[in-house]
């Protein structure tokens, strides 16, 4: 497995990492030894970062992940790298109630992350969105303290605009930012990855194939009982839309011998050294067709192909619903900060 750095001064990692969120949370029932084995083979192919938060299933998640590695061996186990988001509340219905973000909550968050990961630290620790009661300063300053007192390794950031990032880095060292990114979600490039890159700030990219829409396996006239029931991206004349959008990439793929899905996400690692494309696999099926991107090359003339069957803004529909868009300071205007 190839690395890459996160940040000038951030952790070697795997050139994808594995986002874990789906096996717990947001896309319906996952099957438990199947998700399990989805870890262990994602390891053994070499996939270093492991990409969790506390709230996915309310812990379920990192305990899921603890059970995974308890049974490696040390020189396995200790290579993983584990990233964990924090902040989103969370209602015994599975409720969303905002986010907390305040210095005591990081300092309470961490001791039960410890305690479900059975880990002495944490390799990455960062606020799931902006708390807009708390300045970002005094989140990050609570997690440099972590840093200090050895709980926590590095410092990243998640869904922040350009203005909130660069006073985040002013407080510490930021290793990466994590955020949606991908051929049909491209936002980040006018503004926040110029501003994450002359910070020296790597990108974790998640939503690389935009939550399965771009995958090529997402079918006209599914009915999603998930997250992607409520995302207008799959919504009507717009996913019809989208899925058309798929069916020209899926041309340039063929005419590749890759997948749509491989295609996608190596095009995501092609925008740069510093990106990590997150996968978000379920299954050791959709895993093993996820580490096929990771030795795709893509030409100058294979890219501006890509470009040219899905330019940039060609999607129909927002990325989240209007009140979760809302919620995301990487999507707020600088007249609106």
């Amino acid at each position: 497995m190839k690395a890459r750095i996160l940040g000038q001064k951030g952790p070697a990692v795997s050139a994808i990492g594995l986002g874990c969120m789906g096996i717990s949370d947001l896309y319906g029932p996952a099957d438990r030894s199947e998700s399990i084995a989805t870890l262990h083979a994602a390891i053994e192919a070499g996939i270093t970062l492991l990409d969790t938060g506390d709230f996915y299933g309310m812990g379920h998640n990192e305990l899921l992940i603890r059970e995974a590695l308890s049974v490696l061996p040390p020189s396995r186990r200790d290579s993983v790298q584990i990233s964990v988001k924090f902040g989103a509340l969370r209602d015994p219905a599975r409720g969303w109630h905002g986010y907390d973000a305040r210095p005591q909550a990081v300092r309470n968050f961490v001791a039960y992350s410890l305690q479900r990961l059975g880990v002495d630290h944490i390799d990455i620790y960062r606020p799931a969105r902006l708390d807009p009661n708390v300045p970002i300063e005094d989140t990050v300053g609570a997690i440099a303290d972590l840093v200090k007192a050895g709980y926590v390794r590095h410092i990243g950031l998640s869904e922040l605009g350009a203005d909130s990032i660069r006073r985040a880095a002013n407080v510490h060292t930021i290793s990466d930012l994590q955020i949606e990114y991908s051929l049909i979600s491209r936002g980040i490039e006018d503004d926040i990855l110029p501003t994450c890159r002359s910070l020296g700030i790597g990108i974790t990219a998640y939503g690389v194939l935009s939550r399965g829409l771009i995958s090529g396996h997402w079918q006209a006239g599914a009915r999603p009982n998930d997250f992607r029931a409520i995302s207008p991206r799959f919504q009507g004349d717009n996913a019809s839309h989208n899925l058309a959008l798929v069916e020209t990439l899926r041309k340039v793929a063929e005419r590749k011998g890759v997948t749509v899905a491989q295609l996608a996400i190596a095009w995501v690692s092609a925008q740069g050294m510093d990106i990590v494309p997150l996968v978000g696999a379920r299954t050791r099926a959709r895993l093993q067709e996820a580490l096929g991107s990771i030795e795709l090359r893509l030409t100058e003339r294979e890219l501006g192909e890509i470009e040219q069957a899905v330019p940039k803004g060609a999607a129909a529909g927002e990325r989240y619903a209007s009140a979760l868009l809302a919620e995301l300071d990487s999507e707020k205007r600088v007249e609106e900060r």
